[in-house]
């Protein structure tokens, strides 16, 4: 049987989906005809092979509670072996519904309320809400802006922090999102000899470690025995093969005490099986999905590459910021000297677009506008020649 959703090229009309993205722009506040390319899902089909999969178990029509056997964890493991070279056992495995839901079950495990949370601001912006929301205190070691047009890491400042506010647990996002940074071996290693010197668990957040482009993505808690020991490592097939929506991670715990204590808190809040078609398109997608997620992989570096070349030709007053991982590009608006309310309002209603702001990602985010640009290369083609004319008049 032969992959058969490999045109990357061909549009695919998502409204009346019941889609995020597409179908609910009124209900979020933007204009109904506005161009969404924000939440970070893919405008591609997915892999032939989990269609197919997910058809057959629907054809059965009984969708009881359902367990994964060892064809998923074999399919898991064989795809962190062959993908990252980090081998895991069976028992280190929790599968939740989400990453972000592992998030809030770690900070609830291993902090108290009132307790600060370390992350890297501008990340992800349910990092901070997930410790906001449970109690805790944000703090944030900044990301810091280079010449090289690249983020990095204060480690003074990181360990200053730790310190200081008697830092537990650390957020970390690898790669980084919304900045692109595909964090090295080198800077990892100096993170975790920070961590481990001042008793820090690590959540590595790592649900784009598929999205590579430049450098290689080391799995943190590969790097060495010590760091698997203090680290809680998130995955999910959700973005790269785009089955967000089917609601499955696989979350990889060696230390027996953290993962008893992250259990502990799935349990408290009532989660035990995760969904039937997630269990199934996850194994569909590790144990077949190669020649697919080769395939999008190959497509989505052509759009940053098509993004770049845009931008440095004929967007003067807007940078890109180097992306090294993810599909999602990181785009500097200071140069046009607009305040962070009139960026929004040109680039939804000048330009039409529906982006993601920088400011949701942190305070150091205003002035960036984040874009999605996995879907097919004439989306991305209207959507940079809306921003040219808004902001080259």
């Amino acid at each position: 049987m032969a992959e058969r959703n490999l045109d990357f090229d061909r549009p695919i009309d998502r409204k009346g989906t019941k889609c995020l993205k597409y179908d609910f722009a009124v209900e979020r506040g933007m204009p109904a005809d506005i161009l969404p390319l924000w939440v970070a899902d893919m405008d591609f089909q997915t892999s032939s092979y989990i269609q197919d999969a997910i058809v057959e178990t629907a054809s059965h029509g009984i969708f009881g509670y359902s367990e994964s056997d060892d064809a998923y964890f074999e399919a898991l493991q064989g795809w962190m072996r062959r993908r990252h070279q980090f081998e895991i056992e069976k028992k280190w495995v929790v599968k939740t519904p989400g990453i972000v839901l592992a998030l809030a079950m770690a900070v609830k495990a291993y902090t108290k309320c009132g307790d600060g949370v370390l992350l890297q601001s501008p990340v992800y912006y349910p990092f901070s809400e997930v410790i906001r929301d449970n109690g805790r205190r944000v703090i944030s070691n900044d990301l810091v802006l280079g010449e090289d047009n690249r983020y990095h890491i204060d480690f003074v400042d990181f360990e200053d922090k730790i310190v200081r506010e008697n830092i537990k647990l650390f957020l970390l996002c690898n790669p980084h999102n919304p900045v692109g940074r595909v964090w090295t071996e080198e800077e990892l290693l100096h993170i975790g000899q920070i961590c481990l010197r001042h008793g820090v668990t690590v959540v590595s957040d790592e649900i784009h470690h598929d999205f590579i482009f430049k450098g290689q993505h080391h799995v943190f808690a590969g790097l060495s025995d010590a760091l698997a020991d203090i680290t809680v490592t998130c995955t999910s097939p959700s973005k790269t093969f785009n089955v967000a929506g089917l609601q499955a991670s696989n979350i990889i715990i060696k230390n027996e005490n953290l993962r008893k204590a992250f259990i502990h808190q799935l349990d408290a809040a009532g989660v035990s099986q995760i969904g039937l078609m997630g269990l199934v398109a996850c194994q569909a997608a590790y144990a077949h999905g190669d020649e697919w997620y080769e395939g999008m992989l190959s497509y989505v570096r052509g759009n940053i590459d098509y993004v770049r070349s845009f931008v440095e030709e004929r967007l003067p007053d807007v940078r890109m910021i180097d992306l090294e991982g993810t599909y999602l590009v990181w785009l500097d608006f200071c140069g046009t000297g607009l305040c962070q309310k009139e960026l929004e309002d040109k680039v939804i209603y000048e330009a039409g677009l529906w982006l993601d702001s920088g400011a949701i990602f942190g305070k150091s985010g205003k002035g960036f506008e984040r874009i999605n640009v996995a879907c097919p290369r004439s989306t991305v083609q209207e959507a940079m020649e809306r921003i040219e004319k808004a902001f080259t008049k």
